[in-house]
This record gives structure tokens, C-alpha cells and sequence, in this order.
């Protein structure tokens, strides 16, 4: 008699959440509709340009900082690859501690200097320090080094994410800011003092910037750059990476949680038999932005992973050495992602996509660009990438 109440009741606890659950989903909005992101006003576009003016050197020094446990595969890399190209700064990958960076949800690099090395190597500070999504906002040796970037005048660049590791430095209090869809009400709620700017992908103030989610960090850099060498400098860039356009502008209400991107979700979570492991080779002198960003969306289906793979460390086309998850030559064609080939990256980004919507469907693409906070799927019209190359 006791197993059968045992029983029932464990059969009535699961009952009452799938009811539970099932009422949650259906309590979300549905997708949101297409949407026009409405244009920046050309003062306030000028004034951000003139916010982000090298603060120290005519050509400065950009660091971009990372845990070595944990930190967001795009978000480190992106803007790294697109500042390398313009070769109007000095660049460098910084971690907290030595040793390689592992990065999520993909990859493994070694950066080239520790946060002790580079204050030995520049000891009047950064111009700019890019601080990208961490797998925590508290790394005490992450938040002690930003501060002191900052009081000896570095601009700090929040990029997705990364709003909330700033936040907690407590440089955005009293700021105008942004970040990404999915942390923006815990943002808000931990830092009420924080004044939320819709509809704006970068948004600066007071020599700190923050910018919506992983794909604001090509816009962003190009912005960067713009600021640095000014905007012809920038469009030469722009048109290398397969951007047309690097603006602010922003449709912030198409991104929210939906209960498509839940039921998708759900749906592939609990299918956890059919995961996948797709192979990702690695080869010298490939971009390290298309990379991320191929590895980034392949490992965000719910569904998939992608694991870099072969004989050796690669050093990618701006000097990011990236250490293979599996040691090898060879992975089985049938789960072997294709290879990074020269196209911009943007448009690797692009084909990245449709390579899930083809193995995975529209539903699964749709919940990778909106993870990646995407605006040429959904419920974005696809203007932002030009389909011509650099």
C-alpha cells in the first residue's frame, strides 16, 4: 500500500508541473512581428563618436578581458578579429589568471597576456578595455582590474552580456545602458540605478559603453574603429566582414522570450538520444571571427555541439592561437561541419544558419539568432548583411 501511494503521488507531483509548466508557456507572448528599427538621430550618432575618441594615444591600446575558466566564445573573439583588420590599435586578448581561456559554448585560445603582464607592458592602462560575457558577473581579479582601468582612464565596453560583469564593477550606476534581451531584467532588477535605453544595439555614457547581444560586437568594433580612423576606415572594414551597415539602430522589442523559442527548447532539450556532436576543423591562418561565430551558433541548437578538432594549436588569421578540443586529422563526414572558407564573416554567420534550419529546422535557427540576438532572421527583416564580399 505505501509503494502505491508512492507511486501515485510521484505520478501526481509530475502531473501537477507538466499542468504548471504547460500554463507557464502558454502565458508567454507569441513571436513578435516584424518590426523596422527606427532610425538614430545623426547628433546623437555624432555625439557617440566623439564619446568614444581614443582617450590617451592616437593609436591606442585595446584590451579585451576574459576569465580563463569561462568566457563567451563571440564576444572575446569577435571584436578582437574585426580591430585586428583595421590595424588602427594595438589588440590583445587578457586574462585574469595564466593559462588558456576556455570559452563557451565552444573553443578553447590562448590569450597573449595575463592582467599583470599587460600592466607590466603599458602601465598608464588600456585606452579601451572589451569586457564580454563571463560565465559569472563576480570574478573578484575581473572586477578589481576593470575598476583600475577605468579610474586610469580606459573606456569600458560592456559587449552583450559583459553589461552585467560592468554593472557589478559599479560603473554604470546612474548610466544610460543596454544589454542583452535575456539578461535585461535581471540587469535591471540587481542595479535599479541603471536607466535602460531601448532600441539602441551601443549605447555610451560618461566613458562607459554597453551594447545588446553577441552580434552587437561587429557593429560595435566597426563603430570603434570609425571613432579611431574615421568612417571611410571603418566602411573598408565593414564592407571586409560583410556588414552594409554599423549603426546603433536596433528593433529591441522583436527580441524577448516567446513561447516558440520555449517550445523549441523544450522540445530539443528533451530529446536528449538524438544529440549531436559535429566536428570542427581547425586549419592555419583561418578567421578567428568566422569561427566563433560558426562554432557559437552550431553549439546553441539545443541539439548540437560543435568541438574544434586537429593535429595540433592553430593560429588563426590575426594571431589567436586556438587549442582543438579533439587531437586529430579525421572527424566522420556525416557529422563534420563545413569548412571556415574566406567568405566575410558575416555571411559565414548567415550560412551557419541555414545549415541548422536545413539539419535541425526553422524553429531551431530561429532560437540560435535569437540567442546570438540576430536581426536578419525572425522578426527582423534581413538587412544588415550585405551579400557582397570585401
Amino acid at each position: 500500500m505505501t509503494r502505491r501511494i508512492a507511486v501515485w503521488g510521484g505520478l501526481g507531483v509530475l502531473a501537477l508541473a507538466a499542468v504548471v509548466g504547460g500554463a507557464l508557456i502558454l502565458s508567454l507572448p507569441p513571436a513578435p512581428a516584424a518590426a523596422e528599427a527606427p532610425p538614430v538621430p545623426r547628433a546623437e550618432a555624432e555625439a557617440m563618436l566623439a564619446a568614444l575618441k581614443p582617450p590617451k594615444r592616437a593609436r591606442p591600446v585595446v584590451a579585451i578581458i576574459g576569465i580563463n575558466d569561462a568566457t563567451e566564445t563571440t564576444d572575446y573573439l569577435m571584436p578582437y578579429g574585426v580591430l585586428k583588420r583595421a590595424d588602427v590599435a594595438e589588440v590583445m586578448l587578457v586574462a585574469t589568471g595564466p593559462g588558456p581561456v576556455t570559452l563557451y559554448p565552444a573553443l578553447t585560445v590562448e590569450p597573449h597576456a595575463t592582467t599583470a603582464q599587460f600592466d607590466a607592458r603599458y602601465p598608464e592602462g588600456a585606452d579601451y578595455v572589451i569586457v564580454p560575457a563571463m560565465s559569472r558577473n563576480d570574478d573578484p581579479a575581473a572586477l578589481a582590474w576593470i575598476r583600475k582601468q577605468a579610474a586610469d582612464g580606459a573606456i569600458i565596453i560592456g559587449v552583450c552580456a559583459g553589461a552585467t560583469v560592468v554593472a557589478e564593477t559599479g560603473l554604470l550606476d546612474g548610466r544610460r545602458a543596454t544589454t542583452h534581451w535575456y539578461f535585461l531584467k535581471r540587469l535591471r532588477k540587481d542595479h535599479p540605478d541603471i536607466r535602460y535605453v531601448a532600441d539602441r544595439r551601443i549605447v555610451v555614457d560618461g566613458g562607459v559603453a554597453t551594447t545588446t547581444g553577441i552580434t552587437a560586437s561587429m557593429p560595435m568594433a566597426l563603430t570603434l574603429i570609425e571613432a579611431i580612423a574615421g568612417r571611410e576606415r571603418a566602411g573598408a572594414v565593414a564592407r571586409e566582414v560583410g556588414l552594409a551597415r554599423w549603426d546603433a539602430r536596433h528593433a529591441s522589442a522583436a527580441f524577448r522570450f516567446n513561447r516558440p523559442f520555449a517550445l523549441t527548447v523544450i522540445g530539443n532539450t528533451l530529446t536528449f538520444w538524438n544529440r549531436e556532436t559535429l566536428g570542427l576543423e581547425l586549419t592555419p591562418s583561418m578567421d578567428e571571427v568566422s569561427l566563433a561565430l560558426v562554432a557559437d551558433a552550431w553549439s546553441r541548437t539545443y541539439r548540437s555541439r560543435a568541438v574544434s578538432f586537429a593535429a595540433g594549436p592553430v593560429t588563426t588569421r590575426n594571431g589567436v592561437r586556438v587549442l582543438p578540443d579533439r587531437a586529430g586529422a579525421d572527424w566522420p563526414a556525416a557529422r563534420r561541419l563545413p569548412a571556415i572558407d574566406d567568405r566575410p564573416p558575416a555571411q559565414a554567420l548567415v550560412a551557419a544558419l541555414q545549415g541548422v534550419e536545413r539539419r535541425y529546422g526553422r524553429r531551431t535557427a530561429d532560437v540560435v539568432a535569437m540567442q546570438l540576438e540576430y536581426p536578419g532572421r525572425g522578426a527582423i527583416r534581413p538587412r544588415e548583411v550585405s551579400p557582397r564580399s570585401g
